[in-house]
């Protein structure tokens, strides 16, 4: 099985230990400046870390459910549910030196692919860490849609099996600084 690997964010500004099979989607189509995507090579699992502006309006709880029902809203979601928000330790965080404030959130977004009528539920996972000495959301976000009937568990897929929390777990307290430049002058 391919190893998790380390991985540059942001032009080397970041770093984060990707899992097996992710597939940078900027190799592929274009992607906001403000975010990194990556895809699961056989299932349509993806994994999101954006650098929004802080939300000083919103603190604590409230301020993973904000980004959450923006994504909802970005997506055009029929439905938006909050299964269950938790703080994370900083001291798990790679980040904890500069992090105030971290959240992790579950739920699920009611939503249609492009061109598609159909909404289906899709099991987001996010991460929420706040830097507010850098005016920044930094928001991680793990989308896990249904299994696709398509998809064959033959022998070829068995060994690339789909992301876990634990992946997601690794991405989040593994993400590191490396150049603060990134947020402009301070």
């Amino acid at each position: 099985m391919e190893p998790s690997r380390d991985y540059p964010l942001f032009g080397g500004a970041f770093s984060a230990t990707l899992p097996p099979g992710a597939i940078d989607i900027s190799d592929l189509r274009p992607v906001p400046d403000n975010q990194e995507v990556f895809c699961h090579r056989m299932t349509d699992q993806s994994l999101i870390v954006e650098l929004l502006e802080l939300q000083a309006h919103v603190v604590g709880e409230a301020a993973a459910r904000y980004h959450f029902e923006d994504v909802g809203g970005v997506q055009e979601a029929r439905a938006v549910q909050v299964e269950a928000v938790q703080p994370i330790p900083l001291e798990n965080l790679a980040l904890s030196g500069c992090c105030e404030e971290a959240w992790v959130l579950s739920g699920k977004q009611q939503v249609a692919k492009e061109n598609q009528q159909v909404a289906k539920d899709v099991t987001l996972h996010q991460a929420l860490l706040r830097l507010p000495q850098y005016q920044t959301d930094l928001l991680l976000t793990f989308n896990q849609p249904p299994p696709d009937n398509r998809l064959s568990l033959g022998p070829d897929n068995l060994s690339l099996p789909p992301w876990s929390l634990g992946d997601f777990e690794q991405l989040v307290t593994s993400l590191t600084l490396h150049d603060p430049n990134i947020f402009g002058p301070q």
